[in-house]
């Protein structure tokens, strides 16, 4: 029994999608992506799991999400590709942490800061958001090849994104990928030889083999989501909640704030101590559900901040019993992409969400549980637990 809400991710899970992505593209090295806290999985023991499952590198956005993996003894290559000029890039140098350069000011700021810095130059291939614009990109890799020349830098790699890859067959991802191979071919015409060239992300991965190159960043698919909806994953997080109180009503009672809902008949209530504070998104209300003692039950009213109402019905729910609120769906639970149907949203912000008052904790195969490369020890039989906070 639980006092609390609690989230569980389960690493062996996240060791099997590793090496199903990987067997999707064989020539290509993969790069787990664990930012965000591993998609609020926990990113060192993501990173870990993942790393012993084949991924060779890890990828995140910031620089400090990249020092918080080398402060939790993480020592693969690492790659930080969204930063601000004045991020701390002396730091990620010294901790041997690779950057991504969008445009000449980082670049100048990197080598200002940083010099002997492994650097990714970063071309925007079709979003209008990170990367260097094409009209942009031939005089940021002139500048590159000449801070190299310097021994300012080394450029290790040439890296994109595609805007529509979980709809392999939109005309942009033929527009993405031809402007990459453009972007490749000028940085070699300016004399760069970065061994380094990736494109594609998850559903890329799983989809089009042209977007490969020679290594692929996987982030979402690590969890069981699959933005393509082409290849079958496990999700890797389970979201519980004790039921705190429960209450008989009669037919006709109002129920939370609006009095969104009354009760068509007599029922009881069961009150969940986790709410759109702890990441339940409250767009969700009047269509999410969870289970209870194996059935599907419907959460009634609105979701409030910290708590939610579950319509029992005739079942004499005792307090300190558990709902799933979602989960890989193997009980009939709800999933991840169910509440994200029920939000109008994606399944990555329903798992990246949940907020820090949530109890969490690490579900793998061995015993005992030590913080060392995790995927290899998720093979036992009988499954161990580690809290985690």
């Amino acid at each position: 029994m639980t006092s609390r809400a609690t989230l569980t991710a389960d690493l062996a899970a996240v060791a099997a999608n590793t090496r199903t992505i990987a067997a999707h593209a064989p020539g290509s090295a993969l790069m787990a992506v664990v930012k965000a806290d591993g998609f609020g999985h926990g990113a060192a023991d993501v990173a870990r799991t993942a790393l012993a499952a084949g991924a060779t590198r890890l990828g995140v956005t910031s620089v400090d999400e990249a020092l918080a993996l080398r402060a939790a003894g993480v020592r693969a290559p690492v790659l930080s590709w969204l930063n601000p000029v004045d991020a701390d890039f002396a730091a990620a140098v010294a901790a041997g942490i690779d950057l991504a350069v969008p445009s000449r000011v980082h670049l100048d700021a990197v080598t200002a800061a940083a010099p002997g810095a492994r650097v990714h130059l970063h071309l925007d291939t079709g979003l209008a958001r990170d990367g260097a614009p094409p009209a942009e990109w031939a005089r940021l890799c002139s500048s590159a090849r000449l801070a190299e020349q310097r021994g300012l830098i080394r450029v290790d790699g040439v890296m994109g994104h595609l805007a529509c890859a979980d709809a392999p067959a939109d005309g942009s991802n033929a527009t993405g990928r031809t402007r990459f191979a453009w972007g490749v071919e000028v940085a070699r015409s300016l004399g760069l030889r970065p061994p380094h060239r990736h494109l594609a992300a998850t559903a890329a991965t799983l989809t089009d083999p042209r977007t490969h190159h020679t290594l692929v960043r996987v982030g979402a698919g690590l969890f069981g989501i699959d933005p393509s909806r082409t290849v079958r994953l496990r999700p890797a997080l389970t979201l519980t909640a004790p039921v705190v109180t429960v209450r008989r009503v009669r037919a006709g009672t109002p129920v939370g704030y609006g009095h969104a809902w009354t009760a068509p008949v007599a029922t009881h209530l069961g009150l969940l101590p986790l709410g759109y504070a702890d990441g339940l998104p409250r767009a969700a209300s009047g269509r999410a559900e969870v289970l209870v003692r194996g059935r599907r039950r419907p959460l009634v009213g609105l979701l409030s901040m910290d708590q939610a109402v579950v319509d029992l019905g005739d079942e004499e729910v005792a307090p300190g019993e558990v709902a799933t609120v979602f989960g890989p769906g193997d009980d009939g639970e709800p999933t991840a992409a169910e509440w994200a149907g029920w939000a109008g949203t994606i399944e990555h912000e329903i798992v990246t969400g949940i907020g820090p008052r949530v109890t969490r904790q690490a579900l793998c195969n061995e015993h005992p549980y030590a913080p060392v490369p995790i995927g290899a020890h998720c093979k036992a039989a009988a499954p161990t637990l580690r809290s985690v906070r």
